[in-house]
């Protein structure tokens, strides 16, 4: 009977653990294969580049799953969230979302 309560109580134990380090990581909507971080080029540089090409006004950027994470308002002042590929600046596909403030 002890030997059934301690393998019930190891196996919600590491059921916690896993579930705790899952949600832990990344988003999950994007990710991307960029390599180690010696590779990327630096946030400033995909800021300068979303302001000059885009005019989005940007609120942060963040790793996250191996990508960029970028959190702007585009030029008509909707909120804007994208991901990109770190050491090319390449738009992730189907990451764009803009929405109506």
């Amino acid at each position: 009977m002890i030997a059934v309560i301690r393998t019930t109580m190891t196996a919600h134990a590491v059921l916690a653990l896993l579930t705790i380090s899952l949600n832990a990581g990344a988003t999950g909507l994007a990710t991307c294969e960029s390599g180690p971080k010696s590779g990327w080029q630096p946030q400033e540089k995909l800021e300068k580049q979303l302001v000059d090409q885009n005019g989005w006004k940007i609120r942060r950027i963040k790793e996250d799953g191996g990508c960029y994470e970028v959190y702007a308002f585009d030029k008509n002042g909707d909120r804007v969230n994208a991901y990109y590929h770190p050491v090319t600046f390449a738009l992730i596909p189907n990451t764009l979302s803009v929405r109506k403030p």
